[in-house]
């Protein structure tokens, strides 16, 4: 996908075991998607679509960061939520 859209695609990778976050403390999927915040707002806000797989004790985490970074843009956490949901541009499989 990268070799034929590069401008659409990235790949990171979030090792809580190898990698520090900004704050000093293990990397987890929340401090890369803040990290990139505003990219990922702004691709959001054109339609893109937001996907997250994996263990759902994580997603506590990964909200409580998206209501900090909404809260930092000036915009309503829930409703926010509401209007991805509501044009199936939120994904979450979590078990």
């Amino acid at each position: 996908a990268k070799s034929k859209f590069p401008d659409n695609f990235r790949l990171d990778y979030a090792l809580s075991r190898e990698q520090n976050n900004k704050k000093g403390g293990k990397m987890y999927i929340q401090d890369k998607v803040e990290e990139y915040a505003d990219e990922v707002f702004n691709k959001l806000n054109n339609g893109a679509h937001i996907y997250f797989c994996g263990l759902k004790g994580m997603m506590p985490g990964i909200q409580d960061m998206l209501a900090e970074v909404c809260k930092s843009k000036g915009l309503d956490y829930e409703e926010w939520i509401k209007e991805l949901k509501g044009k199936k541009q939120w994904h979450v499989e979590v078990y």
